[in-house]
């Protein structure tokens, strides 16, 4: 066990190769558990990620998941949010607003405050991108 865990600690001291990065060029979102899990191993890697297209739904997890100074955006980005939502085996959807606060309150600071003043977390898409996200997020270099 004492090897595991020290082999745990020093792959995350080690910084990842130059230029080693995940981008992400177009995600309509999906199911939560893969995207977290991804974006655990992303994390875990210490990899860049640089957001490159539509980021929508369950893909702006990356926001919660990634530590803020791994993030970059390219002028192309656009980040989608909406209300959490769950659907049965006859396809009824259902409004999780439980869900909704507990992912409103992972996204960083800024992301929260911006969803805020647009009324909050609700069936419509909210739609971050051009001057509003490059507030937030530094452009990709």
């Amino acid at each position: 066990m004492k090897t595991i865990l020290l082999a745990a600690v020093l792959g995350a001291t080690i910084p990842p190769p130059a230029g080693a990065e995940i981008r992400i060029l177009s995600s309509p979102g999906g199911e939560v558990g893969p995207f977290l899990e991804l974006f655990e191993r992303v994390r875990a890697s210490g990899e860049r990620v640089v957001i490159d297209g539509p980021c929508l739904s369950a893909c702006t997890l990356v926001l919660s998941t990634v530590p803020t100074d791994r993030i970059c955006v390219t002028r192309r980005a656009v980040l989608g949010f909406h209300a959490a939502r769950s659907i049965d085996r006859r396809g009824r959807i259902s409004a999780e607003p439980e869900a909704s606060r507990l992912v409103l309150a992972a996204y960083p600071s800024a992301v929260q405050g911006w969803i805020s003043r647009r009324g909050g977390l609700t069936s419509r898409l909210l739609l971050l991108r051009g001057r509003e996200l490059a507030a937030i997020y530094p452009a990709c270099r």
